[in-house]
């Protein structure tokens, strides 16, 4: 058993090598105009860098590699070269603006990849109605859908500052904890290695504001691709993840579970879309975090709601799996749970808010009136933080060396105004 120091370490290393590439990283986007620019899909209103995924990529990696050395486990490897192909997949979109196609055609290629380079897919149902082993064929079929639905899932819900990034944290401490509880150490580890490189970007993409970068698509690949690692890893017959099938607890309901928000939310907006006849990955303002934003959410206030009821959805799994819950039906609360929050919640707000002429209905107002109350830019606690994303953790990226690199398009972006 590897002294769990050894992890607290691997976690520190990623945390720490994020943390000092993200100045450099943040002064190269702005030095070679790398932005994303603002647009009517997009909440902010300035051209902000899109370059986090780099940072992100960079802490896992590196603390991937040497965990290799420690662990000796080749997924480690495998892992980190597959985060590589959709980093430079996500880039290249930032910066160049890639074909929907080509982007689409490479999700599946990594994704047929991963299961036949590192033998996981989804091919046991864990009880789901009394079915455990699955057919190749139809495995390698569900896992197709469910990997490159995962991957364009998390890359659609990045839309409002640390929404992405604080999921990504929450969703990697579930699958962690559990791979921990089964004894797979490696695939824990590289879990928390995870939350790790997540935490500087986190900080900065919030309470940042001349430090400020989004994830863009090169993070938001890279995050949905190791999600979808993790579950393939944990619903695998070959996985050491079985083991708790002995417990009762229901995989495939707690692998929904941790995922409920951004499965739910895409499948809700894509049906919609091809409803009304048009392509299902057409842009629109129809998300779960937009209509949290149309309540008067601050982005802070969004991502933490949002987050929160994801959390409770896994919270409800392992209160049904302690209660003796079959497997079947641990599955259907779970999906039941996350129909609620993502389709029938975010439909009655919609309805109450076209009530009064538009005005909205007083169950409107008053989710509105909640919603203000997350905007807490001016408080002593918010300016706190901004002070030490802006400064104290951006030693390098001090605002007379940001400025000397700046083009002179750039529009600084007002700290008195949320972004």
């Amino acid at each position: 058993m590897v002294n769990s120091w050894i992890i607290v370490l691997l976690v520190l290393a990623a945390f720490a090598i994020a943390l000092v590439l993200y100045p450099f990283i943040l002064r190269f986007a702005i030095r070679h105009e790398i932005f994303d620019n603002p647009g009517y899909r997009k909440l902010q209103r300035v051209p902000v860098p899109v370059m986090g995924g780099l940072t992100i990529f960079s802490g896992l990696c590196i603390s991937g590699i040497i965990a290799f050395f420690i662990f000796k486990d080749v997924r480690l490897l495998w892992v980190c070269g597959f985060l590589l192909v959709m980093l430079a997949v996500g880039m290249w979109d930032d910066i160049k603006d890639l074909s929907a196609y080509i982007k689409f055609a490479m999700e599946i290629v990594v994704v047929w990849s991963i299961m036949f380079f590192m033998d996981i897919h989804i091919d046991d149902f864990h009880g789901l109605w009394g079915v455990y082993k699955i057919s190749e064929v139809l495995s390698v079929a569900i896992s197709l859908v469910a990997g490159v639905g995962i991957i364009n899932a998390i890359n659609l819900i990045d839309g409002v500052d640390g929404y992405c990034s604080f999921y990504g944290m929450m969703a990697c401490t579930a699958f962690g904890i559990t791979f921990f509880l089964a004894g797979d150490t490696a695939m824990g580890a590289l879990c928390f290695i995870m939350v790790g490189a997540l935490i500087p970007f986190f900080v900065h993409n919030v309470f940042g504001v001349t430090s400020k970068m989004f994830l863009g698509d090169g993070g938001s690949l890279v995050l949905g691709t190791m999600l979808t690692i993790c579950l393939f890893a944990m619903l695998s017959s070959g996985s050491q993840c079985v083991v708790l099938d002995w417990s009762g607890i229901s995989l495939v309901a707690l692998a929904l579970a941790i995922l409920a928000v951004p499965v739910f939310d895409t499948l809700r907006v894509m049906t919609v879309r091809v409803i009304h006849g048009r392509s299902p990955f057409s842009p629109d303002k129809t998300h779960l975090h937009h209509l949290f934003i149309d309540l008067s959410f601050s982005h802070a206030g969004t991502s933490i709601s949002i987050v929160t009821g994801n959390f409770l959805i896994v919270l409800l799994e392992l209160v049904l799996w302690k209660a003796g819950v079959s497997p079947t039906w641990q599955v259907y609360t779970v999906a039941a749970a996350g129909i609620l929050l993502t389709c029938v919640f975010y439909y009655i707000l919609v309805i109450e808010g076209r009530k009064n002429n538009g005005e909205g209905s007083s169950l409107y107002k008053r989710f509105c009136g909640v919603g203000l109350k997350t905007h807490i830019h001016h408080t002593s606690f918010w300016k706190t933080f901004h002070w030490i994303a802006d400064r104290v953790l951006s030693v390098n990226g001090r605002q007379k060396d940001a400025d000397e690199v700046r083009p002179l398009n750039y529009t600084r972006p007002d700290p008195r105004i949320p972004l």
